[in-house]
């Protein structure tokens, strides 16, 4: 099914001025990064192309063809000249006290894909209208698409003058201030969800884990041990990952099997959702102090190094797996976790996330230097799988992790 990038024109390709016509071309300004960023989207994304645009009069004699096409076709030529073109130009000249059907945000002009949607040959959910005002925002609506709003500095939709209801119940995807950002956006859509599901079942546990890399950090744990659970919560809460873990193990023999077949699912999801780590920054670090604990992470996704007095993590999704372990507790449990089993929980999930992770922690207190060594992987690890989305290579001299 074909997608539609839907573009707006005065004020989001091009600048609108006071008076909302261009009919000259002294009025002709690109927004800037514009061209650069359509290009880029042209070439990267598959999308059917459509300009949509308003041009209130257009043929009467308030606003003369003649005194719109000339601008509007050094528009179109700048833009074929860096392979931008469109496949469809949609204008609609009505005033808006016209009220007509074909004025956005009415459908009237886009009756070819609404009817190519009901046959299967358009795919509107997945399509996106690109527009500086609400009415294109309501557009998207309409066509059950989604919105990207440009707050471009002639953007008669700035937010500081909306209501707060305005936006209510409106597609929008994207609020972006630059077409930058909007280029990214569009770009990273076209890369493989970076979600993974795995069900690990053995005679001593069972679970499921539901992994979003690039989730906002919900967290749902259910595994029986509440300060095991406390902890997962800190992994997804500070790294934005969305983690799902629900375990049932054997909890009447002792906590062993359900925290490290936990950890080798955990493991195996990231590994999953990592695939074949183009983009990624690979390398993450953060020093996170907590009360009298200070947590120091690296995320390498390969190298480490520790500070004294601090406690460290370093992580690299290297496709190598190693565990460096220089973490000491004086407390048999904290909650209803053995501390011996906090090694046992790295050592499982370097083991089957094919990561390295080095981990050194000091702190007076037990429960903090713990939790403090799972928010400091977290965030490290945040960084480490960020995608850069000017970049799809594999962050690797080798070409493969």
């Amino acid at each position: 099914m074909k997608r539609l990038l839907i573009i707006d024109r005065d004020g989001t390709i091009i600048a609108e001025p006071p008076d909302e016509q261009i009919d000259s071309l002294e009025k002709l300004v690109f927004l800037p990064g514009a061209i650069s960023a359509l290009a880029r989207i042209r070439k990267e994304c598959d999308y059917e192309w459509v300009m949509a645009t308003n041009q209130d009069g257009l043929g009467t004699d308030s606003y003369p063809e003649n005194t719109f096409y000339p601008a509007q076709n050094m528009m179109l030529s700048v833009l074929e000249s860096e392979n931008v073109r469109f496949d469809t130009i949609l204008i609609d000249r009505t005033f808006a006290r016209d009220n007509q059907p074909t004025r956005k945000p009415g459908t009237g002009m886009f009756g070819e894909y609404l009817s190519g949607a009901a046959k299967g040959e358009y795919d509107l959910a997945n399509s996106f209208v690109i527009g500086d005002r609400l009415t294109d925002a309501q557009l998207a609506q309409n066509l059950d698409a989604k919105a990207i709003l440009l707050q471009s500095p002639t953007s008669k939709n700035h937010a500081a003058m909306r209501n707060s209801t305005d936006t209510a119940g409106l597609p929008i995807a994207l609020e972006a201030s630059s077409w930058q950002e909007i280029d990214d956006f569009l770009r990273a859509q076209e890369r493989p969800k970076r979600t993974a599901t795995v069900h690990r079942a053995t005679n001593e546990t069972d679970i499921t884990v539901h992994l979003n890399l690039d989730g906002t950090g919900k967290a749902d744990m259910k595994t029986g041990l509440g300060f095991f659970d406390h902890m997962l919560d800190q992994l997804a809460r500070h790294s934005g990952c969305d983690m799902q873990i629900h375990t049932k193990g054997d909890l009447h023999i002792d906590e062993h099997h359900t925290i490290e077949d936990t950890a080798l699912a955990l493991g195996e999801a990231f590994l999953k959702a990592l695939g074949d780590k183009r983009g990624i920054e690979r390398y993450g670090y953060c020093l996170l102090p907590m009360d009298e604990a200070l947590a120091e992470a690296e995320v390498s996704f390969g190298d480490a190094a520790f500070t004294e007095q601090r406690i460290h993590a370093a992580l690299d999704f290297s496709g190598r797996n190693w565990l460096v372990w220089n973490a000491t507790f004086h407390r048999e449990k904290i909650g209803d976790v053995p501390t011996e089993m906090f090694y046992h929980f790295f050592k499982s999930f370097t083991d089957t996330a094919k990561c390295t992770l080095n981990l050194r922690a000091e702190a007076e207190n037990e429960h903090h230097k713990i939790e403090s060594l799972f928010k400091a992987v977290a965030k490290a690890m945040k960084i480490a799988v960020r995608r850069d989305a000017g970049n799809n290579a594999i962050p690797s001299t080798k070409g493969v992790l």
